[in-house]
């Protein structure tokens, strides 16, 4: 709590029974909290220029900076905060479909992540004077005290057409008399996907978040290592309800973990892009697939998903314009049900019979791979969309992914009771249920 009384902080291990002293970790708001100047955007005329030449004007605000990254789309219409704040942004200009931006200002305690992750904001209309009782900023406010920059006023239809056409590309935006700067930015920019962005975003030391954890019978929950690819908070707040959870770096080997931690179990989080880096992506992918060989249960969600893929042998792919948003339908091919989910990716794995689905106008693809799992795998959900492939089981092995977010805040929470999926297969995986490895692992 701050000394006014407001709620600040991470603290997954709240409210979790047999935790008593649970670690503190710090929300993206506090910044808010700890320093708010309240000072009103200058909007002074800003320029965003596209890596095709086109471009649009608009009023700057949050850090008036020069902003570059590449150009993706959100199409959700509340939860601007969790998006600012999801680190599987990291690299990217992010435009806000709806268009209305900061309504309710800044909440303490609800972040994503103790940080803003796109490199720059653009939206139609930035709301000055956000209306909500707890409140502590409004969008600019945030952006501000981040460093990250923003811009407002320009046709973010038109954005969106072009990317959903075209496909994403490289953007850079800034004050409009700094047109010059800007173009020679943008003429030696990189793609962000060539940049270790999962370093950039993973914690440095592991650490145990909720200790001494047990069930509501007093019985001690099962341990589970977190490879954090650059987690959101809602995840481990999830996770933390049903296991006794180590927030490990995405670096952490399997024989690290095993030696200092001693998990039942293995879980990969999202995180930004290109799952086939060879940085900190490849090391968390080469753990995934040593816990899969020694038969320990395994989940992976939207980048663990990609790295289990390329693991199995599948190539990865970077997509047209990617599904951002909480409103993707996806299709349980097991049991024929649809869920409405929350997602943030921009690759995605190679269908195994049709190959690659809605691929990026570039190309960009990894390299075909061997399958290092010693496990076969089937197909369990495609996205309703485009048929991509959204989700996979290993054939005898307590292992499955999905490519969304089940935790879903904001959002739809159909997809949710995945995490008491993987929590059943834990707890028959100890007992020694062989029922633990069939795959689909049950309806959900």
């Amino acid at each position: 709590m701050s000394a006014s009384g407001t709620r600040r902080g991470f603290i997954p291990g709240a409210d979790v029974p047999g935790v008593d002293e649970p670690p503190i970790f710090q929300d993206a708001a506090d910044l808010l909290l700890d320093s708010h100047s309240g000072d009103q955007p200058s909007f002074e005329p800003g320029l965003l220029i596209l890596a095709d030449g086109t471009r649009f004007t608009g009023r700057l605000f949050g850090a008036e900076e020069i902003a570059q990254g590449e150009l993706v789309f959100t199409t959700g219409m509340c939860g601007y905060q969790e998006s600012l704040t999801d680190p599987s942004f990291a690299g990217q200009v992010l435009t806000f479909t709806w268009p209305l931006l900061g309504n309710y200002g800044i909440l303490p305690g609800i972040s994503e992540s103790s940080g803003v992750h796109p490199r720059g904001i653009v939206c139609r209309q930035m709301m000055r004077n956000p209306d909500h009782r707890d409140s502590i900023g409004s969008i600019h406010d945030f952006l501000a005290a981040h460093g990250v920059p923003g811009i407002e006023g320009v046709d973010t239809r038109a954005i969106t057409r072009r990317v959903r056409e075209h496909g994403t590309l490289l953007c850079v935006f800034g004050p409009e008399g700094r047109e010059e700067d800007m173009e020679r930015i943008l003429s030696t920019m990189k793609p962000p996907d060539s940049e270790d962005l999962v370093e950039s975003v993973t914690r440095d030391e592991p650490v145990l978040i909720n200790p001494g954890a047990h069930d509501g019978n007093g019985k001690n929950l099962p341990r589970l290592a977190v490879l954090d690819c650059g987690i959101k908070h809602n995840i481990l707040r999830e996770l933390s309800k049903r296991f006794e959870v180590v927030w490990c770096p995405a670096s952490s080997s399997f024989d690290q973990i095993m030696d200092d931690w001693r998990p039942d179990a293995i879980f990969a989080s999202n995180g930004p892009g290109d799952p086939a880096h060879p940085g900190s992506a490849t090391i968390a992918r080469d753990t995934l697939a040593r816990a899969v060989r020694e038969e320990m249960p395994v989940m992976g969600i939207c980048l663990g998903h990609q790295l289990m893929g390329l693991a199995a042998g599948l190539r990865t792919y970077k997509l047209r314009y990617g599904h951002r948003g909480a409103n993707q339908p996806v299709v349980d091919l097991v049991t024929g049900k649809v869920d409405i989910t929350s997602q943030n990716h921009g690759f995605a794995v190679e269908d195994p019979e049709r190959g690659m689905l809605a691929p990026h106008p570039s190309g960009a693809c990894s390299e075909s791979g061997e399958n290092t799992l010693e496990a076969d795998f089937e197909v369990r959900h495609v996205n309703a969309n485009d048929r991509t492939v959204e989700g996979l089981d290993l054939v005898g092995k307590p292992a499955f992914t999905v490519q969304f977010h089940p935790e879903a805040c904001p959002g739809p929470h159909d997809a949710s009771p995945l995490f008491d999926r993987f929590a059943d297969i834990v707890e028959d995986h100890l007992s020694g249920d062989p029922q633990a490895a069939i795959i689909g692992g049950g309806d959900i």
